[in-house]
């Protein structure tokens, strides 16, 4: 909804007693080329991690690389061994070797992973690993890659991770209470939602809590402006074509998790979980207030909630100005402040008129049609055939029925 790398918990961490005083007989002394060593060595590296095997993975690192990444490496190990992966591997996105005089090496490198009982096939996501040589073996020797900043971190990369499996997901965060607190609630939001959109997903979710703006940010990715916002959905592909979609999470904030009662936490809940349930049949561009205003229907469709306390704004708007005379604009849900809760309330409203006039059934319809193209004209075309109506003829048809759902 409207809606550097310091990692939490390593200073605490201590080395085995038993660090390899040279390093051990790896892959690359036996005649591999440094590719194919590298390959062998990330293939240990995962499965180190699947088995829960820390010597193994400790086994990867550079023995020769400074103590904090020895222990950052150590902590990493620890917080992804808590994790549940239904697969993992780290992949060498590359053909091209190092020259045979290079010590230091910097190939493009993808972690793969699915989190179990959530992710029907894997994403990935770029690191930024260095390699050295040592002798004839090839070790991890630090995470920036060739700048000052890593490449994609995960919530293991924040700290110790507390994880609850319910039913109908994965809920993966820094603190106990506030992730079980959000298992709790999952089930029945995942129900609602699944009750106006039909059974044709997945029904099950991943959930991350991010516990610093930091955190939340390389969650959801620079495109987002964190301030302000209680949770966002994201996801790291999506083909509408092929139906398949790569990575979906819900990232809950820090405000979110902890502050939020838990009637207005089902709330943000339904609208994320809308998006992630709606995001194989939605592309990029699509109208927002279809979009916004459908995950906001869905969102406080059994909150309880009256329409003049879900929509404030748009009370104080009709009272000093009347009813507006087109629907939101995209550029609306740029903006900041009271008028992106004015474009929210606004793309609610829309959507709960259509809801009242077509029946919800024919409202999902509209929107798998409406959320597949990003043509405003094709937009106003399927408007004129599932309702009569063109794009202004709504906008009008809305304004008119304002009054008296609000009563200002």
């Amino acid at each position: 909804m409207a809606a550097a790398a310091v990692l939490v918990g390593v200073s605490g961490v201590s080395l085995p007693e038993s660090q390899p005083a040279a390093p051990a007989p790896v892959a690359g002394r036996s005649g591999l080329a440094p590719g194919s060593a590298v390959r062998a060595l990330l293939e240990r590296r995962a499965d180190a991690v699947l088995r829960r095997d820390e010597a193994a993975f400790s086994a990867t690192v550079d023995p020769l690389a400074p103590a904090d990444f020895q222990q950052h490496q150590l902590a990493l190990f620890r917080n992804l061994a808590a994790i549940p992966f239904a697969q993992l591997s780290f992949e060498l996105d590359s053909t091209a070797e190092p020259g045979l005089a290079t010590d230091t090496w910097v190939p493009p490198v993808r972690f793969q992973y699915a989190l179990a009982n959530v992710d029907s096939v894997p994403t990935r996501r770029p690191l930024g690993y260095v390699f050295a040589r040592r002798g004839g073996s090839w070790y991890v020797a630090d995470d920036r890659g060739n700048g000052s900043s890593r490449g994609w971190r995960g919530p293991w990369d924040f700290g110790p991770c507390h994880v609850a499996r319910p039913p109908s997901g994965l809920v993966i965060g820094h603190r106990a209470a506030a992730v079980e607190r959000v298992a709790r609630l999952l089930g029945a939001a995942v129900a609602d939602v699944t009750e106006v959109w039909g059974t044709g997903w997945s029904q099950r979710v991943g959930v991350v809590l991010a516990e610093t703006a930091e955190e939340l940010r390389a969650l959801v990715g620079p495109e987002f402006a964190v301030e302000g916002i209680a949770a966002v959905a994201v996801a790291d592909r999506v083909d509408t074509a092929a139906r398949r979609v790569e990575g979906p999470r819900v990232v809950l904030t820090p405000r979110a998790a902890e502050q939020l009662s838990d009637a207005a936490l089902g709330v943000v809940l339904r609208h994320e979980i809308t998006h992630i349930a709606a995001r194989a049949d939605t592309v990029e561009g699509a109208p927002r207030w279809m979009l916004e205003g459908f995950a906001d229907y869905v969102g406080y469709r059994e909150s309880g909630v009256a329409p003049p306390d879900i929509a404030p704004e748009l009370v104080r708007r009709l009272r000093e100005d009347g009813p507006p005379h087109d629907l939101p604009d995209d550029g609306d849900f740029h903006q900041g402040g009271r008028r992106l809760d004015l474009a929210y309330q606004q793309s609610w409203s829309v959507v709960r008129h259509l809801a009242e006039r077509l029946g919800e059934p024919r409202l999902v319809h509209l929107y798998r049609r409406v959320a597949l193209t990003r043509d405003p004209g094709e937009v106003d075309a399927i408007l004129r055939e599932e309702t009569g109506m063109t794009t202004r003829d709504l906008a009008a048809d809305w304004a008119a029925a304002l009054p008296a759902d609000f009563h200002p």
